[in-house]
């Protein structure tokens, strides 16, 4: 065996080893014809991709190359699924049409971003990843040697128990390519995976996904400039210029295919750089004639190897790999339920261990609980001060709003990122993930509302019957758990900026709905305003703290000697003046807990939308957008 024989058979041998446990995968050759992209923005557009084709095969580390707004990241995003709308063109896999839903369950993408979940270490993070995709398929001890084995193969043995948010950039992406190969996926895509990474580091990350693609996987990723060291460890390069394909072949054959051209590449220069160059113009009109070499893709330009190499690949790859892609399995290996409690340990692990955010709350909900103690000390059962009583509870809604609200909006919109990763690599379904959302959030949302209510409710000498503190506090929760799945709903769809704009933006509104018709007795509002104030969770919350607090049967209030006369002594009269005589704390709970699931159900809805839009939802971006563009051509 020749010495470049054996240099490219170590790797692939030793990639076998290192995934014994997993099951194996047949090989998926991924080919596509006249590829075509276009973005319309109002009147305008932008052709991305032009007619282009090409092939990538499995066990082949591939890098689609090319100067900046080429199209390589709209490329892999096609060929990846994950964008399809505006796309023309076939797919082909295996010489067969796409089935897009079935790809999706055979191909990773690896974005850009470094997205990992944060406060759980490597170690941590390939146990989880694990038992989402791999279930009850295989025991705990086998799922723990197949997360042994893939940290071994990417060398993060030394950062198993390093948090995540403590690593290294080429610890960081090797982790993301960790986690997507658990199940082994025939395909696998990456978004420029050297980004922010120094040429040692990139080196070492290219050499190991090569190695992972002579595991017979089809590996394809996009790179901006590779160094003339990351151009050599390249199996095949696939140039975009300009939406065209310049180049479609070996990475060694190159400087031959230029050299046809007459464009000879100079000995110390980087055949990368050069053919990037080139293809962009720099050298002069040369693109077309490049393009038109390889048929924009339908033809490629190999290198003629003296070695056989890929020939013994493929052969071995066969052998290996026998058998067609439908008959082989891609079914998730959890069920709804066990995702959910993988999911719930998850996040209540991250939420235990994000302590500098804990104490915060904790210091936040302190603070506040004795400003409004002091505000309203003693103020109960002081007949002189009734009306100001009722600015404790109306405090206590404003209170219960805001503080579970901000949060949401400042973090969610992160964590949208982080789903998308997840959900479109089906590492879960969305159902047992927001369900898991929920159940993590909902014991710390009562643990710091009960550390406020613990602070006011005695210092302001309210009513210390067991059937009253029970109302109160379970008002005010039911308030603080919709105001934070308010939070969900708005953060779902929109950035971090829209989010915290919007969140106290829209609040306002329902403050005011709150205290509409206090103080009128009872004089019947507009059927407008009574709709209007219907929509309003914190009404409810509201009537549910004075039926709380004044609700019968209780005694007039004790109006202080140095006080002449006390007009809301009688709790009867003060509930009827504030036009909620008729209210009813079971009336008001029911309705919390209506609003509660109806604000979940939404933010469900809105975040399947944001992940998958159906044709409605589709359409109505499409009508947004042409309005949008409609008002701005206006005022231009």
């Amino acid at each position: 065996m020749s010495r470049s024989q054996e240099m490219s058979s170590a790797p692939r041998a030793l990639g076998r080893a290192h995934l014994s446990h997993l099951p194996q995968r047949p090989p998926v050759n991924l080919s596509f014809q006249d590829l075509s992209y276009t973005v319309n923005n109002g009147k305008i557009s932008k052709i991305i991709l032009r007619s282009i084709s090409g092939e990538f095969k499995s066990g082949q580390l591939t890098a689609i190359l090319g100067p900046s707004g080429a199209g390589k990241s709209t490329l892999l995003n096609i060929l990846a699924g994950y964008r399809v709308a505006g796309a023309s063109g076939q797919i082909f896999i295996n010489g067969e049409s796409r089935d897009l839903k079935q790809f999706r369950k055979l191909s990773r993408y690896i974005m850009q971003e470094d997205l990992l979940q944060p406060f759980i270490t490597v170690q941590e993070a390939m146990t989880i990843a694990a038992d989402l995709k791999l279930g009850s398929a295989i025991t705990k001890e086998k799922k723990a040697v197949v997360v042994d084995e893939i940290v071994q193969l990417l060398r993060l043995t030394k950062a198993k128990n390093t948090a995540t948010e403590r690593l290294s950039g080429g610890e960081r992406k090797r982790l993301s390519v960790a986690l997507e190969m658990l199940n082994n996926p025939p395909v696998i895509f990456l978004d420029e995976p050297t980004t922010g990474l120094d040429d040692v580091a990139s080196s070492t990350c290219l050499s190991l996904l090569k190695r992972v693609a002579r595991g017979g996987r089809t590996v394809v990723c996009s790179l901006h400039t590779p160094s003339a060291r990351l151009f050599a460890e390249l199996d095949h390069v696939f140039v975009v210029a300009g939406g065209r394909c310049a180049y479609h072949g070996s990475a060694a054959g190159v400087v031959p295919f230029l050299a046809d051209l007459n464009l000879p590449c100079p000995t110390t220069y980087n055949p990368a750089d050069f053919i990037i160059e080139v293809s962009s113009g720099e050298y002069g009109p040369h693109a077309d004639r490049m393009v038109a070499a390889v048929e924009n893709g339908r033809n490629q330009h190999w290198r003629h190897y003296t070695t056989d190499e890929f020939a013994v690949e493929d052969l071995e790859l066969e052998q290996l790999n026998s058998g067609g892609v439908e008959n082989h399995s891609y079914k998730h290996g959890s069920t709804a339920c066990q995702q959910f409690l993988v999911l719930l340990r998850r996040m209540l692990l991250q939420t235990v261990r994000n302590t500098n955010y804990l104490w915060l709350r904790v210091g936040l909900h302190v603070f506040l609980g004795f400003i409004v103690a002091t505000l309203f000390y003693r103020m109960g059962y002081d007949a002189s001060k009734t009306i100001f009583n009722f600015g404790f509870c109306y405090a206590c809604i404003i209170a219960m709003l805001y503080i579970p609200m901000m949060p949401v909006l400042l973090a969610f919109p992160k964590e949208v990122q982080l789903i998308k990763r997840e959900y479109f690599n089906r590492w879960y379904g969305l159902k047992p993930y927001y369900a898991a959302l929920v159940v993590s959030r909902t014991p710390a949302t009562i643990f710091f509302s009960l550390i406020y209510l613990v602070i006011t409710y005695p210092l302001t000498n309210q009513p210390m019957e067991l059937s009253r503190v029970l109302m109160f506090t379970t008002i005010c929760i039911m308030v603080a758990l919709i105001s934070e799945s308010m939070g969900t709903v708005i953060s779902s769809m929109l950035s971090v900026v829209n989010s915290v704009f919007l969140g106290p933006a829209m609040s306002v509104p329902l403050m005011l709905l709150a205290v509409y018709g206090i103080g009128t007795g009872d004089e019947v509002p507009p059927l407008l305003w009574r709709v209007a104030r219907a929509g309003s969770f914190l009404r409810y919350g509201i009537e549910g703290l004075v039926a709380a607090v004044y609700g019968a049967p209780r005694d007039d209030l004790t109006c202080p000697d140095h006080v002449d006369y006390c007009e809301y002594k009688n709790v009867r009269y003060f509930v009827k003046l504030m036009g909620m005589a008729g209210v009813s704390f079971w009336a008001d709970f029911g309705v919390l807990l209506l609003m509660l699931c109806t604000m979940n159900l939404t933010g469900y809805y809105l975040l399947r939308q944001r992940l998958s839009p159906n044709y409605a939802f589709r359409a109505i971006k499409v009508i947004g957008s042409f309005i949008k563009t409609k008002m701005s051509g206006t005022y231009h």
